[in-house]
């Protein structure tokens, strides 16, 4: 079992534990007890379906609201605004309070990575090519492979972060 982060009214939780270079990989356990690390297309898949519903401005504000207050630790204040936020999207609370809190936490691990050039922003690039360039899923989740962090920050600035 690794560092709790957050529990949900379904009986799910994330939690970091060592991942295959570091201690910050993000687990989901389902409320049926099977634990994984959440991957890109799975949570892109249902951003994109979320935007589908409520609009790519909604879904890419409030995602943007949680990345202005990431930094390098979990704040307990960010993770009840994310709950706040989530809880505007009826029926989908539950999906959106979890996938934010796993990009909350996926952008801390990101910004924690030892000797990082983007950090925070290599998340909001593939979110930004998924919403805002509307890119499929796959698109989305592999736009950056093979690229070097310098190519990458380019893409970053070009699109202001």
């Amino acid at each position: 079992m690794g560092q709790l982060i957050k529990s949900f009214s379904d009986g799910s939780y994330l939690e970091y534990d060592r991942g295959s270079f570091d201690d910050w990989c993000v687990y989901l356990t389902k409320n049926n007890g099977i634990r994984k690390p959440p991957r890109d297309m799975d949570y892109f898949r249902q951003l994109k379906e979320l935007a589908g519903n409520y609009g790519v401005e909604q879904v890419y504000s409030d995602y943007v609201r949680v990345y202005n207050h990431t930094n390098r630790s979990v704040e307990k204040t960010v993770l009840d605004e994310i709950s706040e936020i989530a809880s505007r999207y009826g029926h989908d609370a539950l999906e959106v309070d979890v996938i934010f809190s796993i990009l909350y936490m996926a952008m801390i691990a990101e910004e924690r990575k030892k000797n990082t050039r983007l950090g925070k922003r290599i998340k909001r690039l593939g979110i930004y090519v998924l919403l805002v360039e509307n890119r499929t899923v796959s698109e989305a989740a592999n736009f950056m492979r093979g690229m070097g962090w310098r190519d990458i920050d380019v893409l970053c600035r070009e699109r202001g972060f």
